[in-house]
């Protein structure tokens, strides 16, 4: 336990957000930001010509460094293209990332589905032209194509997760996905996007788009044990399996390896489905000059840029071309190096990318319920 929990507290914060709780891997012994090559800016210019040169960001903790020797890749971000960074403000969670949102013009958001579509339909982000974005056709297409509405690119994929269900193999090997709500020592993320894995559990094609009785059937199979732990800080789920409080969880992959990297002898199981997300950089549709903006997209796009930031985080980046280096675990772990062997201890045959539930698509079933909806239904199971 000492070990695990040790480990989570010396991350970035051990940072929570967006669909599930997002991990933070230990700081690398050696700095994770290197001297670079300067690279050219995205459009090279003498000075910057945004009106004053500066960027505010909001994004997820640990997902732009600014502090220290060791966790500073930012500077060279601000060295390299004569920007400067005036404000950097984090949040934890989705709902922190929503409320943060509208508090103040930030020219640069990184958002996951629950907040970026919200943002979209509120026209609160303007259209990217991906052209000024270097390296944009180097980032994996289908995660390219989760920011696409109606022909338009609102966001640049950076870092991507999935869900698997871990458990301690030194107990009964859990049958399948319906033991993670069945048992009386289980965690899940404390999210209104969890109903989208029960959903799939139960063996819904679209596991967000559901009818109101796809989402009453989600719900029966989550009410079946209201008791489990549900987890938004990842010490908690840590100390959890650490103790043995918790025997079987969904998580992201990096939790297995902290867990086992810890002595515990924790696996996951093998689905033949499973839920993920991704994080994209969002344009403000207020910010009235774009060019420190867009270099910062461009910088975010680089694979340097996001090696640093995968093996940080614990989660993949949006180019295998990140995956060497401190990275490599990490994105062996998503199956998506090409410089070392995937991790094959649970290796999904299809991700469903998470989409904030859109309420207003027409199965044959009948219209399809929306996120607050889903809102709505979580409260009542959790609190």
């Amino acid at each position: 336990m000492a070990v695990a929990v040790a480990a989570c507290t010396a991350m970035a914060g051990c940072a929570t957000a967006t669909a599930t709780a997002r991990p933070v891997t230990p700081a690398p012994k050696t700095s994770p930001t290197p001297s670079r090559t300067p690279v050219p800016s995205p459009t090279p210019t003498t000075s910057p010509t945004q009106s004053d040169g500066t960027l505010q960001i909001l994004t997820y903790k640990g997902y732009a460094e600014s502090g220290g020797a060791t966790t500073n890749w930012v500077a060279d971000f601000e060295s390299t293209t004569g920007c400067r960074i005036a404000r950097l403000d984090t949040v934890q969670t989705a709902q922190e990332m929503q409320a943060r949102v509208g508090e103040r013009a930030y020219d640069v958001i990184s958002a996951g589905p629950e907040v970026a579509a919200g943002l979209i339909a509120a026209q609160q982000v303007q259209p990217i032209d991906t052209a000024r974005v270097t390296g944009y056709d180097e980032l994996t297409k289908r995660l390219r194509d989760q920011s696409e509405v109606d022909g338009k690119v609102y966001g640049v994929p950076y870092l991507w997760g999935t869900h698997e269900i871990i458990y301690d193999a030194s107990k009964t090997k859990p049958r399948d996905a319906s033991a993670l709500y069945d048992s009386q020592t289980a965690a899940l993320p404390d999210s209104p996007l969890s109903i989208a894995d029960a959903a799939l559990a139960g063996g819904a094609d679209d596991p967000y788009e559901l009818t109101a009785g796809q989402l009453d059937q989600a719900m029966t199979l989550l009410g079946k044990n209201k008791n489990r732990l549900y987890w938004k800080d990842p010490i908690t789920l840590v100390r959890a399996f650490a103790t043995g409080k918790v025997d079987i969880a969904q998580a992201t992959p990096y939790f297995r390896m902290l867990l086992q990297k810890a002595g515990r002898n924790v696996k996951a199981l093998d689905t033949s489905e499973t839920t993920g997300w991704v994080d994209s950089w969002m344009l403000n549709a207020s910010t009235p000059s774009l060019d420190c903006a867009y270099r910062w997209l461009s910088w975010t796009a680089m694979a340097e840029t996001q090696r640093d930031a995968a093996a940080w985080v614990g989660l993949a980046p949006a180019t295998s071309k990140a995956c060497r280096g401190r990275a490599t675990a990490v994105c062996a772990a998503y199956g998506v190096t090409k410089t070392a062997k995937p991790d094959k201890t649970a290796k999904p045959a299809k991700v469903v990318f998470a989409v904030r539930p859109p309420g207003d698509c027409t199965p044959p079933e009948g219209e399809c319920t929306d996120y607050a909806a889903w809102t709505e239904r979580w409260r009542g199971l959790v609190s």
